[in-house]
Protein backbone atom coordinates (compact mmCIF):
# COMPACT_ATOMS: atom_id res chain seq x y z
CA UNK A 1 0.00 0.00 0.00
CA UNK A 2 1.21 3.30 -0.71
CA UNK A 3 0.74 6.61 1.47
CA UNK A 4 -0.38 9.57 -0.21
CA UNK A 5 0.32 13.54 0.62
CA UNK A 6 -1.88 16.40 -1.09
CA UNK A 7 0.57 19.10 -0.86
CA UNK A 8 -1.18 22.13 -2.41
CA UNK A 9 -2.81 20.96 -5.42
CA UNK A 10 0.19 17.76 -5.79
CA UNK A 11 -0.29 14.41 -4.93
CA UNK A 12 2.68 11.87 -4.21
CA UNK A 13 2.93 8.28 -3.54
CA UNK A 14 5.07 6.97 -1.51
CA UNK A 15 5.66 3.10 -0.18
CA UNK A 16 7.43 4.30 2.84
CA UNK A 17 6.88 7.42 5.85
CA UNK A 18 10.47 8.31 6.08
CA UNK A 19 10.60 8.95 2.47
CA UNK A 20 8.04 11.45 3.02
CA UNK A 21 8.52 12.82 6.36
CA UNK A 22 10.99 15.81 5.56
CA UNK A 23 8.00 17.12 3.11
CA UNK A 24 5.25 16.63 5.78
CA UNK A 25 7.12 18.25 8.49
CA UNK A 26 8.35 21.13 6.47
CA UNK A 27 4.10 21.68 5.39
CA UNK A 28 3.62 21.30 9.68
CA UNK A 29 6.37 23.95 10.02
CA UNK A 30 4.88 26.45 7.69
CA UNK A 31 1.62 26.16 9.27
CA UNK A 32 -0.07 23.79 6.53
CA UNK A 33 -1.99 20.86 7.06
CA UNK A 34 -0.90 17.67 5.41
CA UNK A 35 -3.81 14.37 3.99
CA UNK A 36 -2.39 11.02 3.87
CA UNK A 37 -3.47 7.63 4.04
CA UNK A 38 -2.15 5.67 6.95
CA UNK A 39 -1.35 2.13 6.80
CA UNK A 40 -1.33 -0.48 9.14
CA UNK A 41 -4.24 -1.88 10.92
CA UNK A 42 -3.53 -0.57 14.55
CA UNK A 43 -6.22 1.89 14.50
CA UNK A 44 -9.13 0.02 13.30
CA UNK A 45 -12.06 -0.07 13.15
CA UNK A 46 -11.79 3.80 12.71
CA UNK A 47 -9.31 4.10 10.08
CA UNK A 48 -8.83 1.71 7.45
CA UNK A 49 -5.65 1.21 5.31
CA UNK A 50 -5.66 2.25 1.96
CA UNK A 51 -9.43 3.69 2.20
CA UNK A 52 -9.79 6.11 4.64
CA UNK A 53 -7.68 9.59 4.87
CA UNK A 54 -6.36 11.73 7.59
CA UNK A 55 -5.64 15.55 7.59
CA UNK A 56 -2.84 16.26 9.98
CA UNK A 57 -2.10 19.77 11.38
CA UNK A 58 0.51 21.39 12.96
CA UNK A 59 0.55 20.64 16.84
CA UNK A 60 -0.64 23.94 18.89
CA UNK A 61 0.36 23.77 22.51
CA UNK A 62 -0.03 20.87 24.75
CA UNK A 63 -2.17 17.39 23.08
CA UNK A 64 -5.17 16.35 25.33
CA UNK A 65 -6.41 13.10 25.68
CA UNK A 66 -7.76 11.50 22.67
CA UNK A 67 -5.84 13.02 20.07
CA UNK A 68 -4.63 11.32 17.44
CA UNK A 69 -1.18 12.32 16.52
CA UNK A 70 1.72 11.14 14.65
CA UNK A 71 4.78 10.83 16.73
CA UNK A 72 8.40 9.02 16.01
CA UNK A 73 9.44 6.38 18.26
CA UNK A 74 12.99 5.99 19.77
CA UNK A 75 13.89 3.48 16.87
CA UNK A 76 12.65 5.84 14.11
CA UNK A 77 9.27 4.21 13.29
CA UNK A 78 6.42 6.38 12.58
CA UNK A 79 3.27 5.80 14.11
CA UNK A 80 -0.08 7.11 14.53
CA UNK A 81 -1.93 6.69 17.68
CA UNK A 82 -4.41 7.93 20.21
CA UNK A 83 -3.13 9.91 23.22
CA UNK A 84 -4.51 7.83 26.02
CA UNK A 85 -2.67 9.21 29.15
CA UNK A 86 -1.31 12.90 29.46
CA UNK A 87 0.96 13.09 32.63
CA UNK A 88 4.60 14.47 32.35
CA UNK A 89 5.04 11.71 29.06
CA UNK A 90 2.33 10.94 26.86
CA UNK A 91 1.23 7.16 26.67
CA UNK A 92 -0.42 6.32 23.54
CA UNK A 93 -2.56 3.14 22.11
CA UNK A 94 -4.19 2.27 19.37
CA UNK A 95 -7.31 2.00 18.87
CA UNK A 96 -7.13 -1.83 17.38
CA UNK A 97 -4.61 -2.46 20.54
CA UNK A 98 -4.30 -3.67 24.08
CA UNK A 99 -0.67 -2.50 24.90
CA UNK A 100 -0.07 1.26 25.97
CA UNK A 101 3.20 2.68 25.01
CA UNK A 102 4.25 5.09 27.64
CA UNK A 103 6.95 7.81 27.88
CA UNK A 104 6.11 9.52 24.98
CA UNK A 105 7.75 13.30 25.27
CA UNK A 106 5.97 16.16 23.10
CA UNK A 107 8.92 16.26 21.04
CA UNK A 108 8.77 13.36 19.22
CA UNK A 109 5.38 14.53 18.22
CA UNK A 110 5.09 15.30 14.37
CA UNK A 111 1.34 16.33 14.08
CA UNK A 112 -2.24 15.99 15.24
CA UNK A 113 -5.05 14.94 13.36
CA UNK A 114 -7.94 17.25 12.94
CA UNK A 115 -10.28 15.33 10.52
CA UNK A 116 -10.46 12.09 8.61
CA UNK A 117 -12.37 11.48 5.55
CA UNK A 118 -14.45 7.68 5.68
CA UNK A 119 -16.32 6.58 3.08
CA UNK A 120 -15.64 9.84 1.18
CA UNK A 121 -17.05 11.88 4.06
CA UNK A 122 -15.14 13.80 5.82
CA UNK A 123 -15.28 14.43 10.30
CA UNK A 124 -14.16 17.02 12.40
CA UNK A 125 -12.00 15.64 15.59
CA UNK A 126 -14.90 17.68 16.73
CA UNK A 127 -17.90 15.80 15.58
CA UNK A 128 -20.20 14.86 18.43
CA UNK A 129 -20.41 11.53 16.98
CA UNK A 130 -16.90 11.02 16.55
CA UNK A 131 -16.06 12.27 20.14
CA UNK A 132 -18.68 9.52 21.21
CA UNK A 133 -17.11 7.01 19.06
CA UNK A 134 -13.73 7.59 21.20
CA UNK A 135 -14.76 7.54 24.22
CA UNK A 136 -16.88 3.41 24.24
CA UNK A 137 -14.12 2.55 22.11
CA UNK A 138 -11.45 3.24 24.97
CA UNK A 139 -13.60 2.35 28.11
CA UNK A 140 -14.92 -0.51 26.27
CA UNK A 141 -10.94 -2.00 26.00
CA UNK A 142 -11.10 -4.33 28.37
CA UNK A 143 -14.58 -6.36 27.36
CA UNK A 144 -13.15 -6.37 23.86
CA UNK A 145 -10.02 -7.57 25.10
CA UNK A 146 -11.81 -10.36 26.84
CA UNK A 147 -14.17 -11.45 23.80
CA UNK A 148 -10.95 -11.47 21.56
CA UNK A 149 -9.32 -14.33 24.00
CA UNK A 150 -12.52 -16.09 24.31
CA UNK A 151 -12.61 -16.58 20.52
CA UNK A 152 -8.97 -17.32 19.75
CA UNK A 153 -9.61 -20.42 22.64
CA UNK A 154 -12.77 -21.65 21.21
CA UNK A 155 -11.12 -21.28 17.61
CA UNK A 156 -7.52 -23.27 19.31
CA UNK A 157 -9.99 -25.88 20.62
CA UNK A 158 -11.35 -26.72 16.92
CA UNK A 159 -8.02 -26.52 15.15
CA UNK A 160 -6.17 -28.98 17.40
Amino acid sequence: MATEINRVTSTVTVSCMNEIMPVIKECLQKGQSVRFSPRGISMLPMLRQGIDTVTLSPITGDLKKYDIALYVRANGKHVLHRVVKVEDTYTCCGDNQYVYEKGIFLDQFVGVVTSFTRSEKEYSVNNTGYRLYYRIWHYSRFFRRVIRAVFRRIKNLFHK
